[in-house]
C-alpha cells in the first residue's frame, strides 16, 4: 500500500475520533427550510499551523469536461477566499501539468511520491485542498456533485472531507439559493431566481462552492 493510499485511508480513522471529528448526514434547517449540507467530516477547529492552503485545480473525471472544470476553478477559488479561514494559493492547470504531467488531480488518484511535501515546499503551504466534481448538469435541473478533501502537508493528516450532490430539484436548495443571493445581493439588490440563479450554472456553482466551504473547520 502506498503512503497516499494510507493517507486517504485515514478518513475512516478520522470519522472515529471522538471529540475531534463529527460525521454528518443530510439535514434541513428547521428555522429557514433551507438545505444544510452535513455529509462531511472534519476536525472541530483548523490546526493553528494551517495558515496557507494550496487549492488544486478542479478535477472533473468522467463527470465534467476540462472546459467545465476550467470554468469552475475561479468560482471555487473565490468562494474559498471569502471564507477567510486561511490564505489561499491557487495551483494553475499549467503549473500542475508542468509538475505532474496532468492539468488536475483527483483526491482518489494514486498521487506522485512526496506530492504533498513538494507542494508544501514550493508554495509555502501547510495544507492542500482537493476538489472533485462527481456529478454535473448545466441544464435544468442544475446539478453539481462535490467531493473535497483538505490535508495537512507536515503529517499528511486529513482534517476535512466533504461529499455532496446539489440539485435545483430539491426545494430546500432553491430556498438556499434565494437566501444566498438576497444576503449577498447583486448590483444593489437580490436576483430574480425564476430567470437567473435557477438556470445560471455560474451562479448555481457560486452557491454550491460557498455552501460547501462553509462546512470547513472554524479558525
Amino acid at each position: 500500500m502506498t503512503s497516499f493510499a494510507r493517507f486517504f485511508g485515514l478518513f475512516a480513522a478520522l470519522v472515529g475520533l471522538a471529540g475531534c471529528a463529527s460525521p454528518h448526514t443530510h439535514a434541513t434547517d428547521s428555522a429557514t427550510g433551507t438545505f444544510q449540507p452535513q455529509n462531511f467530516v472534519g476536525e472541530v477547529a483548523l490546526p493553528r499551523s494551517v495558515r496557507r492552503v494550496l487549492l488544486l485545480p478542479v478535477h472533473g473525471g468522467e463527470y465534467a469536461p476540462a472546459e467545465v472544470c476550467e470554468y469552475l476553478d475561479p468560482i471555487f477559488a473565490t468562494a474559498l477566499e471569502h471564507q477567510m479561514r486561511f490564505e489561499v494559493v491557487v495551483l494553475t492547470r499549467e503549473e500542475c501539468a508542468k509538475s505532474f504531467g496532468t492539468p488536475d488531480l483527483a483526491s482518489t488518484d494514486s498521487l506522485p511520491r512526496d506530492f504533498l511535501q513538494k507542494l508544501g515546499t514550493e508554495y509555502a503551504a501547510q495544507a492542500v485542498l482537493f476538489i472533485d466534481i462527481t456529478s454535473f448538469d448545466a441544464y435544468r435541473p442544475l446539478t453539481i456533485g462535490v467531493r473535497a478533501k483538505l490535508a495537512t502537508v507536515a503529517d499528511r493528516r486529513l482534517i476535512w472531507s466533504f461529499d455532496e450532490v446539489y440539485s435545483t430539484l430539491d426545494p430546500r436548495i432553491a430556498t438556499g439559493l434565494r437566501r444566498f443571493y438576497v444576503k449577498n445581493g447583486q448590483m444593489g439588490g437580490p436576483v430574480d431566481l425564476s430567470t437567473d440563479a435557477l438556470v445560471s450554472p455560474r451562479r448555481f456553482a457560486a452557491y454550491v462552492a460557498a455552501t460547501t466551504f462553509a462546512t470547513l473547520p472554524r479558525r
